[in-house]
């Protein structure tokens, strides 16, 4: 399986759940890569919630095996996106038109969560209504507090932002605006003073 239980950390740090099945008129369900593997549990205890939802896959790297497995489950939609970026557009044209009951379900990496939720509640959807499940990858969408840059997938602490070139620490920081950690300046009183870096989570 691809589930990662994250250690305790500071409030802002986001919490993730199960996703579970709920009964409602439209359903809309995104995820990416490993996030796959979550829908399709919720298809297999609810096949009634999958077939009415309206389900946005980006596989990333390693989900394209699980494409088929998704189409398969039968979704009322599926619609396979090659980036989280490119699928925007449909992901806001959904949320626009969604009733009163909707039910969203978020599935994958932090960064597709984090994102995906922004927008949902940008387009008025209660928190009440969305429910997130992390599977895959541990890396971090992080941005640099210097330039501001977002640097996508860091895997290592520190890491040079790959926009300003600064050697950023990863805080465990949390901005449901941006969707990111932040990362800041670790050698700014002694340039050069670098620990090596270690991997996220070891």
């Amino acid at each position: 399986m691809s589930r990662f239980t994250f250690p305790p950390s500071i409030p802002s740090r986001p919490v993730y759940g199960t996703l579970a099945p709920r009964e409602a008129a439209q359903q809309l369900m995104v995820a990416d890569a490993e996030g796959a593997e979550a829908l399709l549990d919720l298809a297999a205890a609810a096949p009634e919630v999958m077939a009415k939802a309206h389900v946005i896959y980006i596989p990333r790297h390693s989900g394209e095996a699980l494409v088929a497995k998704l189409r398969e489950a039968g979704p009322a939609i599926l619609h396979v996106s090659p980036s989280y970026l490119a699928s925007v557009p449909r992901l806001r044209r959904i949320l626009s038109d969604t009733v009163m009951g909707a039910q969203i379900y978020l599935a994958g990496t932090e960064g597709l969560i984090g994102q995906a939720m922004n927008e949902t509640l940008q387009a008025g959807i209660p928190m009440a209504a969305i429910q997130s499940e992390h599977r895959g990858s541990v890396a971090r969408r992080v941005q640099c507090v210097h330039c501001k840059g977002i640097t996508e997938d860091v895997m290592t602490d520190p890491f040079v932002c790959s926009h300003c070139g600064l050697n950023l620490f990863v805080r465990d920081h949390y901005s449901r605006r941006l969707a990111a950690f932040q990362g800041v300046c670790i050698d700014a009183e002694d340039p050069g003073e670098v620990p090596e870096p270690v991997e996220l989570y070891r």
